[in-house]
């Protein structure tokens, strides 16, 4: 996940027209949090991908249309479940906060 810019994930050589784009930043209070793990749970909450995060705490997932769950797995933190809508053209961003 190289190319991230202030304030998010670069989408250069992205075709955001023919994907769907889930994304975000993984926060404990105001910091990013890096090594951690995004997984991307389907309607039914099965597991389908999973990412760790960038030494910025971001992350990237290519979906389907429809509704997803993102499951954020932080060292010391109790994990987190944030679902999100992904749509073809479109880039869902994300901000997930973990407990400090």
């Amino acid at each position: 996940m190289c190319g991230a810019t202030e304030g998010g994930l670069s989408l250069d050589g992205v075709n955001v027209a023919k994907e769907a784009v889930i994304q975000g930043q993984v926060l404990r209070g105001q910091e990013p949090v890096p090594n951690a793990y995004v997984r991307l749970l389907d309607r039914s909450g099965e597991f389908t991908a999973e990412v760790p995060t960038s030494a910025t705490g971001h992350f990237r997932f290519f979906a389907g249309d429809g509704e997803w769950t993102l499951r954020t797995l932080a060292p010391k933190a109790e994990p987190v479940d944030t679902r999100v809508v992904a749509t073809t053209g479109s880039v869902a961003e994300v901000q997930v906060l973990v407990s400090a």
